[in-house]
C-alpha cells in the first residue's frame, strides 16, 4: 500500500506489485509474470482484462503494456475490485480533531483497517471520504466486534512517533465490558496467562508457559446476575482480553468465539454486539509534550442505561 501514482478509490489505497528477480528468464513479458502470480486467484482472464484495459501502472502513472519486456524491480500499481459489502449501519463518531490527530469512536462490526473481506466498510476508509483526509492512518487497530475510541494520525510524518507509543505500551487503555455476574469471585484481581494465536484459527487459547499477557479487572457494578467490569491490558495479545474473562468464567456477553466458536453466519445480527468497548486512551503526545485523555461517548447496549 502507498500514495503511489493513483489516486485512492473509495478511501483505499492502490496495491503495489514489485517485479522480481528471474533468473531463470521464467517471464518473457509483464504480462506472463502476471498471469503466473495473480491467475489462480482472479483468474488469468481478469488478469489480461486489466492489463489490457491500463489499469496496472507505472511509477510515473503510465498504464503499462502487459507485452512489454519483463523489468525486475519494475513497481506496479492497481486498484483491486472490491466485492459489495454489507454496509455497517452506525456511525464513526470523532472525539476529538485537530491539525494532527483525529480520535474516532468505531462502532462495533467495523473493521479499523482493510483485511479480508472488510475493505471499503473500514474506519480508516470511511472517515478518509468523509473528512477528505487521503493520507489519514490508524496509529494502532482495534478488533472489528469491539467498539471504542482508535486514534488517527493526519499527517503521515508524524504516524511513527504515534506507532511508536503503543509498540512501547506507553498508552493507557481502559475499556468496559459486560458479563455474568459470579458472586464467588473476588475483584479486583490481576490475570496472567500464556495466550497463543495460530494464523487461520479464529479463537486464541492459553497454554502452560511463561506469561506474556495481564490483565487487570475491576468490578464496577453488578445488578441481575450481569457484572459491568473495568478491565485494564498491560499487555496486547490478540484477543486478550475475551481469554481472560473467558478463563474466570464470565465470557463476554454476544461473544461469538468464547467460550464456544458460533457458527459464521451470512449477515451480522446488528442487534448483539459484543460487549466490549475501548472507553478510554490516555498518553503524552510525542510531537507537542502535552498530556491527552480521550473518553469514549459510545455505551454497551446490554448495561442499564446503555444506548
Amino acid at each position: 500500500m502507498g500514495a503511489g501514482p493513483l489516486p485512492q478509490r473509495d478511501g483505499v489505497d492502490a496495491a503495489r506489485v514489485r517485479l522480481p528477480e528471474d533468473p531463470g528468464g521464467a517471464w518473457a513479458t509483464v504480462r506472463d509474470h502476471l498471469r503466473e502470480r495473480f491467475g489462480g486467484a482472479v483468474g488469468v482472464a481478469e488478469v489480461d482484462a486489466m492489463l489490457d484495459g491500463g489499469r496496472f501502472v507505472a511509477a510515473d502513472g503510465r498504464a503499462v503494456d502487459g507485452d512489454e519486456p519483463y523489468a525486475a524491480g519494475l513497481s506496479l500499481w492497481f486498484h483491486r475490485d472490491f466485492a459489495p459489502e454489507e454496509p455497517v449501519p452506525f456511525p464513526v463518531g470523532i472525539v476529538h480533531r485537530d491539525e494532527r490527530l483525529i480520535v474516532a469512536d468505531k462502532p462495533h462490526f467495523l473493521a479499523t483497517t482493510p483485511r479480508g473481506g472488510h475493505v471499503t466498510e473500514t474506519a480508516v476508509a470511511r472517515l478518509r471520504r468523509e473528512l477528505g483526509i487521503p493520507a489519514l492512518q490508524p496509529a494502532h487497530r482495534l478488533d472489528r466486534l469491539t467498539a471504542g475510541l482508535v486514534l488517527f494520525v493526519v499527517r503521515p510524518e508524524d504516524r511513527g512517533a504515534y506507532q511508536t507509543l503503543f509498540r512501547d505500551r506507553a498508552v493507557r487503555k481502559e475499556y468496559e465490558a459486560v458479563a455474568a455476574h459470579d458472586p464467588a469471585l473476588g475483584f479486583p484481581r490481576t490475570v496472567r496467562s500464556r495466550i497463543v494465536k495460530e494464523r487461520g484459527v479464529l479463537a486464541a487459547r492459553e497454554e502452560a508457559g511463561e506469561p506474556n499477557s495481564e490483565s487487570r479487572i475491576e468490578l464496577l457494578d453488578h445488578r441481575a446476575g450481569r457484572g459491568r467490569y473495568r478491565l485494564l491490558p498491560a499487555t496486547g495479545r490478540t484477543h486478550q482480553l475475551r481469554v481472560h474473562m473467558n478463563a474466570l468464567g464470565l465470557p463476554l456477553l454476544h461473544d461469538p468465539l468464547y467460550p464456544v466458536i458460533r457458527p459464521q453466519d451470512a449477515a451480522e445480527d446488528w442487534t448483539r454486539p459484543l460487549q466490549l468497548l475501548a472507553r478510554v486512551l490516555e498518553f503524552t503526545d510525542p510531537v507537542t509534550g502535552v498530556p491527552h485523555r480521550f473518553e469514549s461517548r459510545l455505551r454497551l447496549s446490554e448495561w442499564p442505561g446503555g444506548t
